[in-house]
């Protein structure tokens, strides 16, 4: 009978990668691949694989090396307009009289009490006589809190404020007197300032073109 030809042994040289390469160090044992892997997390010191490196910090510049450009200058502010002056002849006697004439159109017109200061250069006002009487802290309340026409004297003028209409009475007093109250009197009146008395002596002080 024909013979069957001996199945070849495999010796063990021959089977496959030697386990043991060459060096003498053992082989590592295949692992199975993983799937994805997140991303590492950062460590201290050092930045993340998906954080952006952030850029270079810039060293400021000498702003006294190199001074910018210098701004431009502010425009000044317009200087307020001056009050209207209003010159109403009357004598010493007559100069009260007239002034509470002026102030009683004043008011028919539209304005405010409010807006009306009244200034005496010789005897005060018997309003202002009589609200003095009971002290001046009220009287100036009064003027503070500027709901009515105010009376004054020339010794009270400076520490009146600003109002929209000044009237002066120039209703004796010193021949000083319109070189001292005139120009507080139009210091204090934002729109208009009416003066009763000699028009010599108030032209003499504010100017011809009174």
């Amino acid at each position: 009978m024909p013979l069957i030809p001996e199945e070849p042994q495999i010796h063990e040289s021959a089977q496959g990668p030697r386990a043991t390469p060459a060096s003498g160090r053992t082989a590592p044992t295949p692992r199975p691949v993983p799937g994805p892997r997140p991303a590492a997390p950062s460590r201290p010191g050092r930045p993340g694989p998906l954080r952006p490196t952030p850029p270079a910090q810039r060293a400021p510049r000498d702003t006294a090396a190199k001074p910018g450009p210098t701004a431009p200058a502010a425009p000044a502010a317009p200087a307020p307009a001056a009050a209207q002056v209003q010159l109403i002849p009357a004598s010493a006697e007559g100069a009260l009289d007239a002034a509470e004439e002026a102030v009683d159109l004043l008011l028919d017109s539209g304005r405010a009490p409010g807006d009306v200061l009244v200034i005496t250069t010789g005897e005060r006002h018997p309003w202002a006589a009589h609200e003095l009487s009971f002290g001046e802290a009220p009287y100036w309340a009064q003027h503070d809190a500027g709901d009515d026409v105010f009376y004054a004297d020339a010794a009270a003028v400076a520490r009146a404020g600003v109002r929209p209409v000044v009237v002066v009475a120039f209703n004796g007093g010193p021949d000083t007197a319109a070189a001292t109250v005139l120009p507080l009197a139009l210091a204090r009146a934002s729109a208009l300032l009416i003066v009763c008395g000699d028009p010599q002596r108030i032209k003499g002080v504010l100017g011809a073109g009174v």
